[in-house]
């Protein structure tokens, strides 16, 4: 049996929890600031050494990892959503 949309998935996280999200992109300006923005619209406590920037060995892709207090399993599907909707985006984990 296949669920729909409108039915809520079970999570196999207990909440709230810490979680990491990695995101993706080329480097550029201010991509980092690009993800924090957007994870800030959906957590209040987000705190500076929550946030670790790594770039690839060719210095073009960069990824931006976010550990969040993660509150729901909607809370973080807004928040993939959201990245995974901007252009910069090539990939959140």
């Amino acid at each position: 049996m296949y669920a729909t949309m409108s039915e809520e998935r079970p999570s196999l996280l207990e909440f709230p929890c810490q979680f990491p999200i990695k995101v993706m992109g080329r480097t550029e300006l201010e991509f980092d600031l690009l993800v924090i923005e957007i994870i800030r619209q959906h957590v209040d406590n987000l705190t500076a050494d929550a946030i670790k920037t790594r770039a690839s060995k060719s210095k073009t892709f960069v990824s931006v990892t976010v550990t969040i207090e993660a509150t729901s399993q909607q809370q973080l599907d807004n928040i993939y959503q959201q990245l995974n909707d901007h252009s910069q985006v090539i990939m959140t984990l």
